[in-house]
């Protein structure tokens, strides 16, 4: 990996040089060893106290002690992880691992926020510290909930915490800021139905787990559409549906696997409850075993309201930002980032990656090179902000 120097004319062809090189080699939950040595190299030769080996040991952690004294001690985090896809790009970059890609734009976002860190180590312009927080395992398997498990906020004392995530369809030099809900909650559930099975001419013979799976999947659905108040916002998916091996045979048993997503905590609670009455009474009625596996997996993302409008400010002088735009819906998608929201104030927002980039967690994605000065300058000037706040 190029492990230049962050500086001068060089600088752009650097960020794009050590985001290009994370994406030839992306590395998913926990096991993103290599992308956790070059972070940590690259911070120390800028300079920068660096901490290694959490969340599970591929955690990075940077500190900065700004010039102007004493301040607020903040927290930035970028997500390192990628993904289980197999890649379906053909530029210089592509991925050298089958099966795994960069769908989601985690390399550039450890790019942003390592360029900011070098950038700022080199004049620390500012009263405080900050804390550069390189997270694991975003994707699914809940990195920073690791994180803070372990003791992040208690061996690293931090006022407020921030994120960003690319965003495509909106304008790169555009980016979001919402004052409260981001992202919603994220819980998966497993469900396997079992009845028994017998001949497809005969089956008055068997007890049809298929017949009541299919009533299952579309009774799930009014959950939301009958229960759940019009001004909330709230998702169940059933996206896996696995029965039989063959023609004449009704199965003996049905899996499914799906995920329900919101954003109000009680509604979370009230919706749970209501599918496992809604399973328990159709297994009741079809005679059928029910064995579910329920997870709450990632709490909504919130924002502080008072942090979100910080941000915006410091991104309406952003150099390269065009437009913050304050009245864009929050996402059913889900952020791990909200463990962290829980125990400290702040803000997550959303940064424009281009138009006509193909979708986040889709094989033909791409990070857009032209955001990442943009992204390390909104970093660094929101740390000088909130420097000044003092």
């Amino acid at each position: 990996m190029d492990e230049r120097k962050l500086s001068g004319n060089d600088a752009v062809a650097t960020l794009v040089a050590w985001r290009h090189s994370l994406h030839r080699h992306p590395e998913t939950a926990f096991e993103e060893h290599q992308t956790s040595k070059f972070v940590a190299d690259t911070l120390r030769a800028h300079g920068l106290q660096v901490v290694t080996g959490l969340g599970r040991g591929t955690g990075v952690l940077a500190i900065l002690d700004g010039k102007g004294g004493p301040g607020p001690a903040i927290g930035l985090r970028a997500d390192m992880d990628a993904l289980d896809v197999c890649e379906a790009n053909s530029h210089n970059h592509v991925s050298s691992i089958p099966g795994k890609m960069h769908a989601c734009g985690h390399d550039g976002h450890t790019t942003m926020l390592l360029g900011a860190a070098c950038q700022l180590a080199q004049d620390p312009d500012f009263a405080g510290r900050v804390y550069f927080i390189f997270q694991p395992a975003e994707e699914n398997e809940g990195g920073g909930r690791v994180m803070v498990e372990e003791g992040l906020f208690d061996q690293y004392p931090m006022d407020c915490v921030y994120a960003l995530h690319n965003w495509p369809g909106l304008a790169a030099g555009e980016a979001a800021v919402h004052s409260t809900a981001v992202m919603a909650s994220f819980d998966i559930f497993r469900l396997k139905l079992t009845g028994k099975g017998c001949h497809a001419a005969m089956p008055h013979l068997g007890k049809d787990a298929v017949l009541a799976a299919c009533q299952l999947v579309t009774q799930l659905q009014s959950l939301v559409s009958r229960e759940t108040p019009p001004h909330q916002s709230a998702v169940v998916s059933v996206t896996s549906f696995h029965a039989g091996d063959t023609y004449n045979v009704i199965p003996d048993s049905v899996e499914l696997k799906g995920t329900l997503r919101c954003f109000d905590p009680a509604l979370r609670e009230q919706l749970e409850q209501r599918l496992r009455q809604a399973i328990e009474a159709n297994a009741s009625f079809y005679g059928l075993q029910a064995e579910l596996d329920y997870q709450q997996r990632y709490p909504a993302t919130i924002n502080t309201p008072e942090h979100a409008e910080r941000c915006a400010k410091v991104l309406e002088s952003t150099p390269g930002i065009t437009r913050v735009h304050r009245d864009m819906a929050p996402s059913m998608a889900s952020e791990d980032f909200s463990f962290m929201l829980q125990k400290r104030p702040g803000a997550y927002i959303w940064l424009g990656n281009g138009s006509t980039s193909a979708s986040l967690h889709n094989p033909n994605y791409d990070f857009n090179d032209k955001v990442l000065p943009i992204g390390v300058a909104y970093w660094q000037n929101l740390v000088k902000e909130l420097g000044r706040l003092t």
